[in-house]
């Protein structure tokens, strides 16, 4: 189950970073005003909040690991959102990256 919570944090925290700063550039880079921006800032502090709520207790690996599913979940909400469609060397980088968290946060440790 740790796992599992874990991997929905981690996909939380995308949510929130990536939709964040989508936000922050729709209100200024797309001119659909302040509120947009405004939201975006509240999405990407409460981003900073979910990271605190891993298990893992040492920031370094949570961020490490985050990055992975930081780069897969860019691709996927610039997917979903803008009409963005990766090529093959995207999604292979977004898997490699992907094998990295689990690397990084799942891989059995004697500590």
């Amino acid at each position: 189950m740790t796992v599992l919570r874990s991997a929905l944090l981690f996909v939380l925290a995308a949510v929130l970073e990536i939709g964040g700063a989508w936000l922050v550039w729709q209100g200024v880079r797309e001119h659909r005003g302040w509120a947009w921006a405004g939201a975006g800032v509240v999405a990407l502090g409460a981003y900073g909040f979910v990271a605190t709520l891993q298990q893992d207790a040492n920031f370094g690996r949570i961020l490490a690991a985050y990055g992975g599913v930081f780069v897969a979940g860019s691709l996927a909400w610039a997917m979903a959102l803008d009409g963005y469609r990766p090529d093959r060397y995207d999604v292979l980088g977004a898997l490699v990256c992907l094998v990295g968290v689990v690397v990084i946060m799942y891989a059995p440790r004697g500590n």
